[in-house]
């Protein structure tokens, strides 16, 4: 059975890859953890978070068209399988069910109708 959990970091990087869509490549990707984030990550990071990420089934990837810019290289793009948004929907609801119980915050959260 393959494993369903999400580390930190990987739960971030597949939450960029839906949040830039078709411009989910590794270098965008760890552009926008640094820009979302205020932390620089590794361009080798990123990509062994994705192919770990895909290896589980939460991603799935194809190689782009080649551009001039790039000097005649492709991108791999990535996108999010229906298994990797269901294991995003289950860690938010874990995460969100524990921040309801801390005392400090779960009534500001009950008050927001986040529950």
């Amino acid at each position: 059975m393959k494993e369903t959990r999400l580390g930190e970091f990987e739960e971030v990087m597949l939450l960029l890859v839906g949040i830039l869509g078709e411009d989910a490549y590794a270098f965008k990707i760890a552009e926008e953890y640094e820009t979302q984030s205020g932390r620089a990550t590794s361009i080798g990071a990123a990509h062994s978070t994705l192919d770990r990420l895909e290896a589980k089934g939460f991603l799935k990837s194809e190689m782009g068209n080649a551009t001039a810019e790039r000097g005649g290289r492709r991108k791999r793009i990535f996108t999010i399988t229906a298994l990797g948004k269901r294991v995003l929907k289950e860690s938010r609801d874990f995460r969100m069910s524990l921040w309801s119980q801390y005392p400090a915050f779960a009534d500001k959260l009950n008050y927001l109708g986040a529950f």
